[in-house]
């Protein structure tokens, strides 16, 4: 029972983490403060995205999973939990590199929001 609620737990966590590397961005506009932590997630996620790597999260639910009696997955976070969400298809690698280039492009769009705002004071 615990190492589920822990399986569960990770997951909370990694899609915070993912909120966090989308949308941290809008954070710094409030506090500058925020890039110190947002702009290390956010280069993390793009370069899983990039390279096609799996996040350390995921095996970690797995673990949990499996030593809970549960089924673990084989596939990504992403794909298990998010792609069913957002896509009918499977997630292709393709996909992958264009959802790490809107990932970077949404950031950079704040930034330079938030630069520009910073000049204009």
């Amino acid at each position: 029972m615990y190492y589920r609620l822990l399986a569960n737990l990770v997951v909370l966590i990694h899609l915070t983490f993912i909120l966090f590397a989308v949308l941290g961005g809008i954070l710094v506009f409030w506090r500058r403060r925020w890039a110190w932590v947002h702009i290390p997630a956010l280069l993390w996620a793009v370069l899983i995205a990039f390279v096609g790597w799996v996040c350390p999260l995921t095996p970690l639910e797995n673990w949990f999973r499996d030593r809970g009696g549960a089924s673990a997955y084989s596939s990504g976070f992403i794909d298990h939990y998010i792609v069913p969400i957002l896509y009918p298809t499977v997630l292709t690698r393709r996909l992958q590199i264009v959802l790490g280039l809107l990932l970077l492009g949404i950031n950079l769009g704040v930034y330079g929001w938030v630069i520009r705002h910073d000049r204009q004071k």
